[in-house]
C-alpha cells in the first residue's frame, strides 16, 4: 500500500520499513544543490522562477516545488528568517557581515564565501567572551512567518517538514574566534576555550527554544548542526569530546527535546565513526550526511553496527561517484548504500552534503530514479 510523504518519513525514522525509501532534495541546507549547479538542474526541468539562496556562506539553493515534485522528494523545509537589528551587511562588492560580526568574502571565480575576519579573534580573555554582544534571540525576525510555513505544509500538503535550528556551538564558536585560534585554545587554554563554547551554547540554546516554540510542534524533523570530523578521523580525540564538547551538547540537545517530540536529525560531516556511540546516548535520531568516503564510515559497517539504533540520511557519494561517475556507476552507488542501510527502515537517501558544480544533471537524475526503483520494500541485506 502506497503512503503519504509523510507517513514514510516517520516510518522510516522510526525504523520501521515503508512502502519504499523516503527521498531528500532541499530539507536541508546541507542537503540541496550549489547555487551554480541548480542553474543545470533548473534548466533541465524548463524552470525560469527567481533563485533563493538559503545560506549564503555554502552558496545553497532552494529547490523549486515543479522540481521537488518531478523528482518526488518527500520532504519540505522550514526555514527560520534572519534577525532584524542585525541583517546581513555588505562588505565591499564581494563580501558581508553577519549578524555575529563575522566577515566573508568571495574571490573572484570561487564558489563559496571565504572566511576573513573573526570578532573574538587573537589574544582575547574571558571577559570579551563576557562582554561579545551576542543577537538578540527573541528578536522577531527569526520567527516571523515561520508558523506559518510550517502550518501550510501541514495543512495543505502531505510532505514531511524539516525545521532547520542554530548549530549547537561548534561552528558558532569557530567562525567567532577563528580556527586557527580555536585548535589553539583547545591545545593550550581549555578554560578559555570552555567559556567561548558555555556562551555560545547559552546564545544557541535561547534561540533554538524560541524557533522551537513557534514551530516545534508543527514539524515532523528538526535539523542542526556542528562538523566533527575531517576526513580521517574526527577532529579532536574522543575523550577531548566527552569532556569537552558532549556535555555543551547536552545542554543544547535537552533544550530541542524540552520543546520538540519532533525526530532529531544531526549533520555532522567526515570521519566520525569513533563519537557515533555518544551521538545516539545524546539522542541522535538520524546522522546526515553519513560520509561514505571518509575513513571508518563504510556504510555496510554502519548498518551493521549502528542501523538499529540511528537512522542515516545521505550517503550517496557526492566526492567521487556523483562528480565522476557515469549514470551505471551511480545507479550501483544507491543499490550499495541502500543493501547496507535500508533493511529495516531508518534510511533516507540523500547525497553526501549538497550537490557541488560539475555534477552531471543526469547523474542526479539517476540517484533519485534508481533510490525509486531500488529502494521499494521489503529490502534484504546482501
Amino acid at each position: 500500500m502506497s503512503l503519504s510523504h509523510r507517513e514514510r518519513v516517520i516510518k522510516a525514522l522510526s525504523h520501521q520499513e515503508p512502502d519504499r525509501i523516503p527521498l531528500d532534495l532541499g530539507s536541508t541546507i546541507c542537503s540541496s544543490v550549489h547555487i551554480t549547479e541548480y542553474q543545470k538542474l533548473k534548466a533541465h526541468f524548463g524552470i525560469e522562477a527567481e533563485d533563493t539562496i538559503i545560506n549564503m556562506m555554502m552558496q545553497t539553493a532552494a529547490v523549486h516545488e515543479p522540481i521537488l515534485q518531478a523528482l518526488d522528494i518527500d520532504l519540505r523545509l522550514v526555514l527560520p528568517g534572519a534577525p532584524d537589528s542585525r541583517p546581513i551587511v555588505p562588505v565591499g562588492e564581494d563580501g558581508y557581515q553577519d549578524e555575529y560580526g563575522v566577515v566573508r568574502r568571495k574571490p573572484p571565480r570561487s564558489l563559496y564565501y571565504d572566511l576573513v575576519k573573526c570578532p573574538l579573534a587573537g589574544p582575547i580573555s574571558i571577559q570579551d567572551i563576557v562582554n561579545f554582544p551576542w543577537p538578540d534571540p527573541s528578536d522577531p525576525g527569526y520567527t516571523r512567518g515561520l508558523r506559518e510555513q510550517a502550518l501550510y505544509y501541514r495543512e495543505k500538503t502531505d510532505y514531511a517538514t524539516v525545521l532547520r535550528l542554530p548549530v549547537p556551538f561548534v561552528h558558532t564558536t569557530q567562525f567567532l574566534r577563528g580556527f586557527e585560534d580555536w585548535f589553539t585554545d583547545l591545545a593550550v587554554d581549555r578554560k578559555l576555550a570552555a567559556a567561548l563554547f558555555d556562551a555560545a551554547v547559552e546564545h544557541n540554546s535561547a534561540l533554538a527554544e524560541e524557533i522551537l516554540k513557534a514551530a516545534g510542534d508543527l514539524v515532523d524533523v528538526v535539523a542542526f548542526s556542528d562538523d566533527l570530523g575531517f576526513q580521517n578521523g574526527p577532529i579532536v580525540s574522543p575523550e577531548l569530546y566527552r569532556e569537552l564538547f558532549k556535555p555543551r551538547h547536552q545542554k543544547y540537545f535537552d533544550t530541542v527535546k524540552k520543546h520538540t517530540s519532533a525526530f532529531i536529525h544531526f549533520h555532522c560531516c567526515g570521519s566520525i565513526y569513533k563519537l557515533l556511540d555518544d551521538l545516539i546516548e545524546l539522542g541522535v535520531d538520524a546522522l546526515n550526511p553519513v560520509q561514505v568516503a571518509a575513513r571508518d564510515m563504510d556504510s555496510r559497517v554502519l548498518g551493521a553496527e549502528f542501523g538499529r539504533r540511528l537512522s542515516f540520511w545521505g550517503a550517496i557519494d557526492s566526492q567521487f561517484v556523483l562528480p565522476k561517475g557515469t549514470t551505471e556507476d551511480v545507479e550501483a552507488e544507491v543499490r550499495r548504500r541502500i543493501r547496507d542501510l535500508a533493511p529495516g527502515g531508518g534510511y533516507i537517501l540523500a547525497a553526501v552534503h549538497n550537490i557541488q558544480p560539475g555534477v552531471p544533471v543526469e547523474n542526479i537524475i539517476a540517484m533519485y530514479q534508481a533510490g525509486k526503483e531500488y529502494g521499494r520494500y521489503p529490502i534484504a541485506p546482501e
